[in-house]
């Protein structure tokens, strides 16, 4: 099994980047903002807590079953493409969601988003990937960066949408932003070419799949998203235990947020000059979660859950950049899309079983003891992380910017 020959890639401009950003903050927000505002205004339309709870997974669902399938499309016809129509379909299912007031509605609403976001959320991680050249880390830690902003605004501004004109009024902008992120990338970025790809058999997809340096990142990634799906769950709630009020208790996950936006850029910085290396920085970035989460979940008081934000923020902000350039460096280009989409696979499945192991673990035991639990195994994940930074002669695939 031989890659064919091709010639040096060429540098892009930076700006052809910003709306691939931009893309990864349209999810993150779409997805939190839209939850946040089901989870607040699920009594006033009348949403048993069953019906919450299907809504709030729906788009979950939809991204664990599509995003490999859309990862490998955009392997096959080029990475933009699958980004501009996932944002446009992203466009068109958030229209639905202005006649939302039934569950019938927001229901396909919310699915038509996942599946929207399926498409452009792993091709535009692929497309990252190709136009970083040798400086993975650092425009992958914007690109985390970006999308932790999502996070942490997202229920902000989907709450003030809702009570500015209801969820119509925020499904409304979820339209705009999309169709209007799909212009600036039909404009903005480059079109990269599908890549002569080897014929690979079972075994070799199989082999590819099992390798450590596939895993490792991978198994990383999900344990930091598990621990990010938690935080934003529970740490509100023991500040509300702590006697904080409901803006004071919604600041812990934007305290978590921002320290994991702000130290991602740095993080991947720091890789690309060599001053940090993969293994080192996956493994202090998951042990700092799991130090922060048993803050949370065994010190008492306001403060140590604030303190707990920012460790977790922290550990979030170290580890995301360095497994996912990780992965990009050690992946051949030509089925970057398959395993950025996989890889985000990884991550859905994280990001829903951190909250189920904790919510198992306190019903039987109490929420300290399943905090307890979630920092064991984001701990013991730290064995995963891949040893060496590998590089498959990335750099002889061709990145030809035709807009």
């Amino acid at each position: 099994m031989t890659t064919p020959e091709t010639p040096p890639p060429v540098r892009p401009a930076a700006g052809q980047r910003w709306p691939l950003y931009a893309a990864g903050f349209t999810t993150a927000f779409g997805a939190h903002a839209v939850a946040a505002g089901l989870g607040a205004e699920s009594a006033d339309i009348g949403l048993s807590l069953l019906v919450l709870g299907i809504l709030l997974a729906l788009y979950d669902i939809a991204e664990v079953f599509l995003k490999p399938v859309f990862g490998a499309l955009s392997d096959r016809i080029g990475p933009k493409p699958v980004i501009v129509g996932g944002l446009l379909a992203f466009s068109a299912a958030s229209l639905i969601g202005l006649w939302a007031d039934q569950p019938a509605l927001l229901a396909a609403a919310r699915l038509g988003q996942g599946m929207a976001a399926s498409a452009f959320s792993p091709a535009s991680s692929a497309s990252v990937a190709r136009l970083a050249g040798t400086k993975t880390g650092h425009y992958f830690g914007r690109y985390g960066s970006w999308k932790g902003l999502g996070y942490a605004i997202g229920p902000l501004l989907g709450a003030l949408a809702i009570l500015s004109g209801g969820f119509g009024f925020l499904f409304g902008i979820l339209s705009a932003l999309g169709l209007g992120v799909a212009v600036w990338t039909i404009f903005s970025v480059p079109r990269l070419e599908p890549l002569p790809r080897p014929r690979y058999t079972i075994a070799d997809v199989w082999r590819q799949s099992t390798e450590r340096s596939f895993l490792g990142p991978t198994l990383v990634l999900a344990a930091a998203t598990g621990a990010l799906g938690a935080a934003v769950g529970f740490l509100p709630a023991l500040a509300a235990r702590e006697g904080l009020g409901t803006a004071g208790s919604v600041a812990v996950v934007t305290v978590l947020a921002v320290a994991s936006s702000l130290v991602q850029p740095r993080v991947g910085a720091l890789r690309d000059r060599g001053a940090l290396a993969d293994k080192p920085g996956m493994v202090a970035g998951l042990l700092s979660i799991a130090v922060g989460t048993l803050m949370a979940g065994f010190l008492p008081g306001a403060g140590w859950i604030y303190c707990a934000a920012v460790l977790i923020g922290l550990g979030i902000g170290v580890a995301t950049p360095l497994a996912f350039a990780h992965l990009a460096d050690s992946t051949p280009a030509e089925r970057l899309g398959r395993t950025m989409g996989s890889a985000e696979l990884g991550r859905e499945l994280g990001d829903a079983g951190g909250p189920l192991l904790v919510g198992g673990v306190a019903v039987a035991a109490g929420l300290p003891w399943g905090l307890g639990a979630l920092a064991l195994l984001v701990g013991a994940a730290a064995a995963a992380a891949p040893s060496s930074r590998t590089d498959p002669a990335r750099e002889a695939t061709p990145v030809p910017p035709k807009n």
